[in-house]
């Protein structure tokens, strides 16, 4: 394990890591309170995080001085692409579809259509996992701008497609 923030004899080091410039402790040391923070924070902060307190001659402490914590950073999703795939001609079959490049967790995707009336979408027709909307037996009355929204915990982006039949 990087050791990220050594106190010892009143000095405090800092190691020589990415985290250097974004770490440091949230209270003067003699506190007691140990408690760190990571600024502008990012994916590859994620992990395991281990806190090791060791009290000089003291014996009995060995293998009860250590907290550990697992850091998740969350990343809002990046703007998805919407997409057409099929030909749009009354009576076909189209789908369509929606994808975001980033997002931690994945994000969820919700499509409604917008104009000229609003209508939202259910399983089977919509897949919220892969971001897929399937429209069958397509009608005059279907045309519209259809968007997708990409949503995770972090927050949510958007893109529309305009379906014209």
């Amino acid at each position: 394990p990087v050791q990220i923030l050594t106190y010892l004899d009143g000095v405090v080091k800092v190691e020589e890591t990415e985290l250097k410039p974004r770490v440091g402790f949230l209270y003067p040391v003699i506190t007691h309170n140990i408690s760190v923070f990571i600024n502008a924070t990012r994916e590859s902060d994620s992990g395991h995080y281990m806190c090791t307190v060791n009290v000089v001659d003291d014996v009995t402490s060995t293998g009860k001085n250590v907290g550990v914590i697992n850091l998740t950073v969350l990343v809002p999703p990046a703007a998805p692409a919407c997409r057409l795939h099929g030909n749009p001609v009354v009576g076909s079959n189209v789908t369509l579809s929606c994808s975001s490049e980033k997002g931690k967790p994945s994000p969820a995707y919700q499509w409604q259509r917008t104009a000229p009336t609003l209508q939202v979408f259910f399983p089977p027709a919509q897949d919220r996992v892969r971001g897929t909307l399937k429209l069958t037996n397509l009608s005059l009355d279907m045309a519209g701008v259809y968007v997708c929204m990409a949503e995770n915990q972090a927050g949510s982006a958007e893109c529309s497609v305009v379906l014209e039949v």
